[in-house]
């Protein structure tokens, strides 16, 4: 038979409401009576019961995920910081996939309202408004990259500045500056003719990704055909097909910039497979900093998201939401843009490190 708090309290020569207090942690206890408490939970195997304390504290310790999906080494590193920072804390965590599609994303959150006490959302290829309609005020939510704000936000800048438009926190990663910075090292190498592998139209990462290369260009003042401006899905399968048509083209691009790595690993499987040489023949890039990239062959430049940071970074800032409290009298919402480092090896034939 399951042992109750009542068991406790029997055995350990208390009250109830003291047992209460210190598992829950919510009152002053003499440290010996603390101690023989905790020992007598321990002996009888006591497991408070998680619905109960729920009632009484208003918390259910648990957090909820949805993600646009949970393959590839991006997602598990996300979800990797999400767990770890949930975990230091004392929370569970619930994840859902969303497939990218507004409705799911609604079921998701529908079924984890009254679970959770609050949720991290990343959906970069949902509008942003439906987005915004489809997420409840009430329940704190921290979005990863998200496009709500936008680029032009007055003050959303990195470090965590307040953004009056956003109706949710957003957590995200500065796509456009390390993009336009993997693209200006291309050009300071030498390539004029610069093709990229773009995303899904619709995803806020992939648009901020497309505008740094169109802008690194201009600055440099090169221009692209649109033709060097290959539609793409962040798959294997995606870039593959990409690098197929590159090397058929005259003249062909010098060099390829992939809004992810995924597709900047299936780019150099096709290149391999046409013959041309990386980075002697085609230079190529990615996005992100997988944990694969440096052991691909050969390694893989990339820029540096610290993936796992950028999810633990929106757990940390979902409890301060918790602690603080819901409603008008909670602090400023805000944009945080965690910093991306470009990580030279050799698929570009630049200095590497």
């Amino acid at each position: 038979m399951k042992p109750t708090i009542r068991d406790v309290a029997r055995e350990a020569g208390v009250s109830v409401a003291t047992v209460s207090r210190v598992l829950n942690g919510s009152g002053p206890v003499h440290e010996d009576t603390r101690e023989r408490i905790r020992a007598v939970a321990r002996a009888l195997r006591y497991v408070p019961d998680s619905a109960a304390r729920s009632l009484i504290t208003r918390r259910t310790e648990t957090l909820g995920v949805v993600l646009p999906d949970l393959y590839g080494e991006f997602f598990s590193e996300v979800m990797r910081g999400l767990d770890q920072a949930a975990r230091r804390r004392g929370y569970h965590v619930l994840v859902s996939s969303s497939h990218a599609d507004r409705a799911e994303i609604e079921a998701a959150v529908g079924a984890m309202m009254g679970r959770v006490d609050g949720m991290v959302v990343m959906a970069p290829d949902v509008d942003a408004a439906a987005l915004a309609a489809n997420l409840p005020e009430s329940l704190p939510v921290v979005l990863l990259n998200s496009g709500l704000g936008g680029e032009d936000d007055a003050g959303a800048t990195n470090g965590g500045t307040a953004a009056a438009s956003i109706p949710f926190d957003v957590v995200d990663v500065d796509n456009y500056g390390g993009a336009r910075g993997a693209v200006r090292h291309l050009i300071a190498l030498g390539h004029s003719r610069v093709a990229i592998i773009k995303g899904s139209e619709r995803n806020h990462d992939a648009r901020e990704r497309l505008r740094g290369y169109r802008d690194a260009l201009a600055g440099a003042g090169l221009e692209a055909p649109p033709r060097w401006e290959i539609a793409g899905d962040f798959t294997e399968g995606a870039g593959h097909e990409a690098a197929r048509r590159v090397v058929r083209m005259r003249p062909r691009p010098t060099a390829l910039f992939a809004a992810n790595d995924t597709m900047a690993i299936g780019a150099l499987s096709a290149l391999r497979e046409s013959g041309a040489r990386v980075p002697e023949d085609v230079a190529v890039v990615g996005f992100d900093d997988i944990p694969l990239a440096r052991y691909m062959s050969p390694p893989l430049t990339s820029v540096h998201v610290d993936i796992a940071r950028l999810g633990g970074r929106a757990v940390e800032r979902l409890l301060e939401i918790v602690a603080d409290g819901t409603g008008e009298n909670r602090s400023a919402r805000r944009r945080e843009t965690l910093p991306t480092t470009l990580v030279v090896r050799d698929s570009c034939g630049g200095q590497t490190s």
